[in-house]
């Protein structure tokens, strides 16, 4: 048995995993699940008032040892979550780390698989709604698995959006546009993906155009919604990271297939769709994917980190107790 496990910050896990990676290693995990060979829990969700949210997330890649637990806190005022990673063979922690970092790699990464398995293949044209912290990342991912050479943005504060663009930029080859509506922004646009806050839907099917990708990524609370019921009409294949979750918690599905008479066997599992090696259907409309988080994705990466740890020897070293006895106080003597 090791007497130790290690710590690994954000900085940490920046330097040893790129989104590139992730997508890869993502791709991996999400295989064996719908292979049968890894597993999620459900996700843990409570409620800290209208504003913030704690969850917990988990999973097991069997054939690979590794299982964990991701935990978090979102707020108005700060967010912060933690990993931490075992052997599920024989029970040892291996591993607590940062997550933030770690959830934005697998966020983005997720969208970047939706996009690859889902979009058809030489697609090029891409809009993003929202200008926030996840979108850079977001972009990058879509990039990854299809080169983009035109990319339009839009996000309702126009200084804020300006600014983005110009980020956009620096790191990209693209042409980059700043739209002045959302209607200028999806027009024609191969691929969609909104990632925003948006409490009331602002999406409707009309919008986006014939055989269109729409990739679903801000909405992941029952509170929160991006589009309107009217996508669903024109939807010919749908997949979600998790359908336990999405069931839970996107307001979106819920109130769509909630409803007698409509079918959740229409909305499938990306893990199934890559074991099965499926694709989009050729000649069918829209196509939408919506990642609602879940613990494969969280594990892949995590496990990817500590083994590259390990061969880097990096992270702080924590000394692990076998056991401790246990106290407690004896009664009083009586008189």
């Amino acid at each position: 048995m090791q007497d130790a496990a290690i710590w690994l910050s954000e900085e940490d896990i920046t330097s040893l995993v790129t989104l590139n990676d992730t997508i890869s290693e993502l791709e991996t995990g999400l295989r064996q699940l719908g292979q049968g060979t890894a597993f999620n829990i459900p996700k843990a969700l409570g409620s800290l008032g209208e504003a913030a949210s704690m969850h917990s997330l988990g999973s097991a890649l069997v054939e690979a040892g590794f299982c964990g637990y991701k935990n978090w806190v979102n707020t108005p005022r700060g967010a912060k979550a933690v990993f931490i990673l075992f052997h599920a063979d024989e029970g040892r922690l291996l591993a607590i780390m940062e997550a933030n970092a770690l959830g934005q790699l697998r966020t983005s990464a997720m969208t970047g698989l939706g996009t690859k398995w889902l979009a058809p293949e030489h697609v090029s044209d891409m809009a993003v709604i929202g200008s926030g912290r996840q979108a850079l990342a977001q972009i990058a991912a879509v990039d990854a698995v299809r080169p983009l050479s035109r990319l339009r943005i839009w996000s309702p504060t126009a200084e804020r959006r300006s600014a983005f663009c110009e980020k956009v930029r620096e790191q990209f080859a693209m042409e980059v546009i700043n739209a002045n509506s959302l209607e200028e922004a999806v027009d024609g646009a191969e691929i969609v993906t909104t990632v925003t806050r948006a409490r009331t839907p602002f999406l409707h099917g009309n919008l986006l155009a014939k055989g269109a990708h729409y990739n679903a990524v801000g909405a992941i609370l029952p509170s929160n919604a991006e589009f309107h019921q009217d996508v669903f009409e024109r939807v010919s294949i749908m997949a979600v990271d998790d359908v336990p979750n999405t069931k839970k918690a996107s307001r979106e599905f819920m109130d769509h297939f909630d409803v007698e008479g409509r079918d959740w066997g229409r909305v499938r599992p990306l893990g199934e769709l890559i074991a099965g090696n499926e694709c989009k259907p050729a000649g069918g409309d829209l196509s939408l994917f919506k990642s609602m988080g879940m613990g494969i994705s969280d594990l892949s990466v995590a496990a990817l980190a500590y083994q590259r740890a390990l061969q880097s020897n990096l992270g702080l070293r924590i000394p692990l107790m076998q056991n401790a006895p246990v106290r407690w106080a004896a009664p009083a003597q009586q008189s």
